[in-house]
């Protein structure tokens, strides 16, 4: 049986509590289980990411990875979203058992897109990676429009509940955004969480796409993660108005959407990532000194990408 990594393990129970404590106790016997259906041999030190862990294994089509995940709402279409793939732009799924949320799918090297350091080109790569993963979406996967609505509430709540420095207009151009970008929306096929840790260096293409939410909207969406996952980096530019510019201008020509959508998104996103700080931190930090620095970079992007007419 594999062992759990202690720290995958207290992650686990100080977010899930007792649920997470029992998954964890059935977790050696699920990954048995699955490693014995799917005729695969562990090959390599287990591993793990935020909600699963991830077994390296050689299998019948090659050397793989096994991944069993916490069962969560937000893991249930991570295999559709891989099955419309097929292999293009993300690592290809090779077997799935939704009732445990395990999934064997193709192996990549360890080695992200985030290693690259160079911002303009991290951001030019996940481009042409999302390019390629906009397909329609299988029907069934969740609807970024449907949540829209949603969105725009929790803005106006957090608004007017939490303590902020965050100007009217910032507000206002992330609530516009959710309005207007949210219900139209096309059923286009979305990676839900495309950031720079989320496309790996791979042999039968350069990069792959791993983790998706598997989530159908506006493939614009996917900036949000991805800024995110950069803007500590361009913060610290010279002349960080322009980095952020150029970011967006990459994004958009890669990806090959329309620039004010993509810029329109990313605003979103902020705001959003400004208040959701306030209520429940972030993993680097919940509480103290380092969630304050952090809300103050988040607050500043947001105010930044907040359009210069609103």
């Amino acid at each position: 049986m594999i062992g759990v990594p202690q720290a995958f393990a207290d992650a686990t129970v100080a977010r899930e509590g007792e649920p997470g404590s029992r998954w964890l106790a059935e977790l050696p016997l699920i990954v048995d289980e699955l490693l014995g259906r799917w005729n695969c041999v562990p090959d390599g030190e287990v591993t793990h990411g935020a909600v699963g862990v991830v077994v390296p294994v050689l299998a019948p089509d090659g050397p793989s990875v096994l991944k069993v995940s916490f069962p969560h709402p937000g893991n249930v279409h991570e295999p559709d979203a891989y099955a419309a793939w097929a292999g293009q732009g993300a690592v290809r799924l090779h077997g799935r058992d939704d009732e445990h949320f395990g999934l064997l799918v193709e192996r990549a090297s360890s080695s992200t897109l985030a290693a690259l350091g160079d911002d303009e080109q991290i951001i030019r790569i996940a481009g042409r990676i999302s390019r390629r993963l906009a397909v329609p979406a299988p029907p069934h996967v969740p609807r970024l429009r449907d949540r829209a609505p949603a969105w725009a509430d929790q803005l106006r709540k957090d608004a007017e509940q939490l303590s902020h420095t965050l100007p009217g207009r910032v507000v206002d151009a992330a609530i516009s955004a959710a309005e207007e970008l949210g219900r139209a929306q096309p059923d286009t096929l979305v990676h839900g969480d495309l950031h720079s840790g989320n496309v790996l260096r791979a042999d039968r293409e350069p990069w792959l796409a791993i983790d998706p939410k598997g989530l159908a909207g506006d493939p614009a969406y996917d900036v949000g993660a991805l800024l995110k996952s950069r803007a500590l980096s361009l913060l610290q530019a010279d002349d960080h108005v322009r980095a952020f510019d150029r970011a967006l201008d990459v994004f958009a020509e890669s990806a090959e959407l329309d620039r004010d959508r993509v810029h329109r998104w990313a605003q979103l996103h902020a705001v959003q990532a400004a208040f959701w700080a306030r209520r429940h931190g972030f993993t680097a930090a919940r509480t103290g000194p380092g969630l304050d620095a952090i809300i103050a970079a988040v607050d500043h992007l947001a105010e930044l990408l907040t359009p210069r007419t609103i």
